[in-house]
């Protein structure tokens, strides 16, 4: 079976700038490592088309390893599909300052590790957060990009984000918790994450090993319980805010867009995903029964409709 590969791209610190000297040199400014798996069936490093799939707030990217598996066997040319672990996340480093972990700051390592991937052809997925970084992304044609992003497959997340699912989420986010086995850790997972739809034990096992990290006397969740500040400092204008500039990002996307929606979703609201079929890009839908937010693309409905959009 094919596994991915780790490696990492190195990031400027947020808000950080060469700092000059006396005489006149220029201190390289702090950095940060962003880890980020690999799928690439031909080992050919310098393949054009590149399918970045970014996980959502708490997540990480093997969350995509179904869904990787499918597009590099079906792709009909070499492909190669790349899961980042956000900063604070996975493998990636911790970030010193927990202001650092907001949107715009993760769409400047996305830019980071596009400039080091050089791809030729730029497919974006993007679950829940990861579908906000790449509104940021796609919605700006003037970054520093050596392609723009030709397919755009946003789950589960639209410019408008129900205040209520964030409420919902800052429940439990930064809690990362101890627990004795994976085992543990993974219905633990589940009682938070039920919305995610019906999954097999041996799926959502899959889906919780690399969710967590081994500590002294048993185990813990993989991210920074910092990653909670800027959500917690967030007020309902601030959110609404927000809405407003995604809605201008997304009215700029060129890019062929599909919406995966969960029919009982409470961050994407059946509303705000008809609106994005009216205006900008004007984004088809595919929704799916039975589950909230957000589809994990392992179900083989999910998979199919996510390939057939990328590589049709």
């Amino acid at each position: 079976m094919l596994e991915p590969t780790l490696n990492y791209v190195r990031c400027p610190d947020f808000g950080a700038a060469a700092a000059p000297q006396p005489d006149g040199t220029r201190v390289t400014p702090p950095r940060h490592r962003m880890a980020y798996w690999e799928w690439n069936a031909t080992g050919d490093a310098n393949c054009p088309h590149v399918v970045l799939c970014v996980h959502g707030l708490s997540r990480q990217g093997r969350d995509f390893d179904t869904l990787a598996r499918a597009l590099v066997a079906q792709s009909k040319h070499p492909l190669r599909v790349i899961c980042p672990d956000v900063v604070g996340r996975g493998h990636s480093d911790w970030l010193k300052d927990p202001m650092g972990y907001q949107i715009p700051n993760y769409a400047a390592d996305m830019l980071a590790l596009l400039a080091q991937l050089e791809p030729q052809t730029l497919d974006w997925v993007g679950t829940s957060m990861g579908g906000l970084i790449g509104m940021v992304v796609a919605g700006q044609p003037g970054l520093p990009l050596s392609t723009p992003v030709r397919r755009l497959l946003l789950n589960d997340v639209g410019p408008s984000v129900q205040w209520a699912a964030i409420q919902r989420i800052g429940q439990y986010l930064g809690n990362t918790g101890r627990f004795l086995s994976l085992q543990d850790a993974a219905d633990a997972m589940w009682a938070s994450s039920t919305t995610f739809g019906p999954h097999s034990a041996e799926q959502w096992l899959a889906l919780s090993r690399p969710m967590v990290r081994a500590v002294p006397g048993g185990f813990t969740l993989h991210y920074d319980p910092a990653i909670a500040v800027p959500v917690a400092q967030m007020t309902r204008k601030m959110a609404e805010q927000g809405d407003a500039m995604l809605w201008q990002l997304y009215d700029q996307i060129t890019a062929r867009t599909l919406v995966a929606r969960g029919a009982q979703s409470d961050l994407l609201t059946p509303q705000t995903a008809h609106e994005m079929t009216q205006r900008g890009p004007k984004a088809s839908i595919v929704e799916f029964a039975g589950v909230g937010h957000a589809p994990t693309f392992v179900a083989a409905d999910q998979v199919a409709a996510a390939t057939k959009f990328l590589l049709g």
